[in-house]
């Protein structure tokens, strides 16, 4: 069996809704699920934020981090930061949302959209305890599956310091102290 790769590094200019930027390597311990999306992306707006909000809500209790990756790679003039913080606000988004870095050719493809190979928005990414790429769904995943791929990650057994495997439960929820 192939191992899954381990997840690209995010470029982001500007972090909203977290004190520090997210170090997706400081991660690690964590299952992380990320949502690449445009504020005036009608799939992104009517079913993807709100999904991530649910998301956020039931499984952050449990360790997981949501992210919102606002990837723009249309209308770039009507999705400034600032415009994000306000969208962020009357859509009450709560969890962690960091700005893609524009390409630096000038291209209209932002610099962590091209590290994952997406092909639009929404685009779901579920990375791993390892910090392992383990799926990336591009559209409308319905709510089942969405929660069942997050579930299975959730409860899969992750390395301790020791080197043994430790069971989901052993697993310090983030900020404990060891």
């Amino acid at each position: 069996m192939v191992q899954p790769e381990l997840a690209p590094t995010w470029r982001i200019t500007e972090w909203l809704n977290t004190p520090e930027p997210i170090d997706l390597e400081a991660q690690r311990g964590r299952v992380v699920v990320a949502c690449a999306f445009q504020m005036l992306c009608p799939g992104c707006v009517s079913r993807a934020i709100p999904q991530m909000k649910a998301v956020h809500e039931l499984f952050a209790p449990q360790g997981v981090l949501v992210v919102g990756l606002h990837t723009v790679f249309e209308h770039h003039e009507a999705m400034m930061p600032v415009t994000l913080h306000a969208f962020l606000l009357e859509n009450r988004i709560h969890f962690p949302v960091g700005v893609d870095t524009p390409a630096d050719d000038g291209g209209h493809i932002p610099k962590t959209m091209q590290a994952y190979h997406m092909q639009g928005t929404p685009t779901f990414l579920m990375i791993d305890r390892s910090g392992r790429l383990r799926q990336q769904l591009f559209g409308h995943v319905p709510d089942l599956q969405l929660g069942a791929e997050i579930s299975q990650l959730v409860m899969e057994s992750v390395p301790n310091e020791a080197g043994s495997v430790a069971k989901p439960e052993e697993v310090p929820p983030p900020g404990a102290r060891k």
